[in-house]
């Protein structure tokens, strides 16, 4: 279950479908991403094929990442069974 989402676009998006202020060409990726998030109940459950799950290190250390497209990530923490601080990005 998603807790906490700090991307106020993306909170806009998920908690009123208003994707004004998201990248139009993801839109259909991130309405995945964050349907299996607010479902999984482990990592398992997140990361499917192609999805590119994996944890990040330095100053983002405790949070996982998935793949939205070449630059783009959604990142966020997974704490017994709760999907938090979810967050847009372009980190490279």
């Amino acid at each position: 279950m998603i807790k906490s989402i700090r991307h106020k676009g993306l909170r806009l998006f998920y908690e009123e479908e208003d994707s004004s202020k998201l990248n139009p060409r993801h839109i259909v990726k991130i309405r995945s991403i964050l349907t299996r998030l607010e479902f999984a109940t482990s990592l398992d459950d997140i990361n499917l094929p192609g999805a590119r799950l994996h944890p990040l290190t330095g100053d983002l250390k405790g949070f996982w990442s998935l793949k939205v497209d070449k630059k783009y990530r959604i990142i966020f923490r997974f704490e017994d069974g709760n999907v938090e601080d979810v967050d847009y990005l372009d980190y490279h």
